[in-house]
């Protein structure tokens, strides 16, 4: 059972990343603009944010294995759909429809393992769950770029569907049905709420550089979510039993905790999102070579998370957290660096140093979470836990692949070309990689500039990160010695 709810998690969060490798061929055979490599990536990554906390409840309600059922085939049926897509404006509904298959599967994993494994066991098999949860990212990087050695973009989704089938006759084999009675009615106007706001926020985002940030459309879809976001605060705080209780958020660990995973999470799949086209179409990668060129930050991120523990129990968690968040705001200005003729060794140290303060941050920011609820709470704690995890990378994408696009949009100047070429090269860098010549060669100095701009944010983020941690952890902490157990049993697991 542990193996195939695993192997069902690892499918779904690979799938947040392991696209972005393959971007560069997708744009060529699509002609997809910037924009619209934004939509196909961050489709998915909202859908999964958005209807993560109501997924959860339709599993606990009616039945985890069903819900497990019913997410592998819709994930697989889009996948196997997606297959045969030339448009970019179907595959993006189809990595929404993904979407909508990732948010039953995912929170159904863990309350599986939580709600089936007997207590001696549990952290144990939690423990496996959250270092596939942490590493599915980056081996689906590398599984894609070892496929798009001898294929093309189509094959991620056939792994997909491959993935999606093994698993889906798995759960019919092994995995029980559970669910908790008793469980209140679902809140769907809530749920309604939220999803309105989050799509009406990234939307805006993501069409701004295309529309422009001044441009009444632009400003008034962020107005609207932002309107419609506060009204789903005040909604659940009225509500018996709320999808989400805003309340919560007055734990200042547990805020501390949402709002450091969010904005790590906002910085690493931005950055994917970005580096991933950069390595490919700026430094000439294979796509092999660009995923396998992230190893540095996993040789950083697991020993320093194994580390991690350790040293909340001898400074406690402020210390150990503020510096990994630190870290990475400092690694993001390390590749910020980063132009066409940088050496390997200047990525590879930003990489390093952005594993390290992952590794470094990751670990309490969880614990956080969990530890400031009650046991009659703790699924609320996962499903926040996955939920800043998701919306992070959604915001990530949609924030600095805007800016990426932006930048790059206005610093290509190509007044002596052809419109129709100039228009193209603007589209997307794939689309200037195709045209070649000064065009091309242009369009590589304008993406880096870009490149910069977005990573500069990315470091902004993660600066902010630290000082809010820095800022709410500085009370006291009353009960934190059962956290710091249980964070030395993680290690020593």
């Amino acid at each position: 059972m542990l193996v195939v709810t695993c192997l069902a998690l690892g499918t779904v969060v690979a799938a947040m990343a392991s696209l972005n490798v393959a971007l560069p061929g997708l744009a060529r055979d699509t002609h997809a603009s910037q924009t619209d490599l934004s939509w196909i990536i961050d489709a998915y990554s909202l859908v999964f944010a958005s209807l993560l906390l109501p997924a959860s409840a339709l599993g606990d309600r009616f039945g985890r294995r069903k819900a497990l059922l019913a997410g592998l085939a819709v994930f697989g049926g889009g996948s196997a759909a997606a297959v045969f897509t030339t448009s970019p404006s179907v595959l993006i509904g189809l990595r929404g429809v993904l979407g909508v298959g990732a948010a039953l599967v995912m929170p159904a994993t863990l309350s599986t393992i939580t709600s089936t494994f007997p207590s001696a066991q549990r952290a144990r098999a939690v423990s496996v769950w959250a270092a596939v949860a942490g590493a599915s990212a980056l081996l689906g990087v590398l599984a894609t770029g070892a496929l798009l050695e001898q294929w093309s973009w189509r094959s991620v989704f056939w792994l997909n569907v491959v993935l999606a089938a093994v698993t889906l006759v798995g759960t019919l084999r092994c995995v029980p049905e559970s669910a908790d009675a008793g469980q209140p009615r679902l809140d769907a106007a809530g749920a309604l709420l939220s999803v309105a706001g989050l799509v009406a926020v990234v939307y805006s985002v993501i069409e701004a550089p295309t529309r422009g940030w001044s441009d009444p459309a632009t400003l008034g879809g962020l107005g609207l979510g932002l309107v419609v976001l506060a009204g789903f605060v005040l909604f659940e705080l009225r509500r018996q039993h709320p999808l989400l209780d805003p309340r919560l958020f007055r734990n200042r660990h547990f805020a501390a905790g949402s709002l450091s995973i969010t904005l790590q999470f906002f910085v690493f799949f931005g950055f994917i999102f970005v580096t991933m086209q950069y390595l490919q179409l700026v430094r000439a990668d294979s796509a092999l070579v660009a995923a396998t060129s992230m190893i540095p930050m996993a040789l950083a991120m697991m020993p320093t998370s194994r580390l991690t523990p350790r040293l909340v129990t001898r400074f406690g968690y402020r210390a150990p957290w503020t510096l990994g968040l630190a870290a990475v705001a400092a690694a993001m200005g390390v590749l910020a660096q980063v132009d066409a003729a940088s050496s390997y060794r200047l990525i590879a140290a930003g990489l390093f140093l952005l594993g390290a303060g992952m590794g470094l941050a990751m670990t309490p920011a969880t614990t956080a979470i969990t530890d400031a609820l009650p046991r009659s709470l703790q699924s609320v704690g996962s499903a926040v836990n996955d939920l800043s995890r998701e919306l992070g990378g959604a915001l990530g994408i949609a924030v600095l692949g805007s800016m990426l696009s932006a930048s790059y949009r206005s610093h290509l100047h190509l007044a002596h070309v052809p419109q129709p070429v100039a228009q193209a090269a603007r589209s997307s860098l794939a689309a200037a990689h195709a045209i070649g010549g000064p065009v091309a060669e242009q369009a590589r100095g304008a993406f880096t500039d870009g490149m910069h701009t977005a990573l500069l944010g990315a470091a902004a983020a993660a600066a902010l990160a630290a000082v809010a941690v820095a800022t709410l952890m500085r009370a006291p902490r009353q009960s934190s010695q059962p956290a710091d157990r249980e964070l030395v049993a993680q290690a020593n697991i």
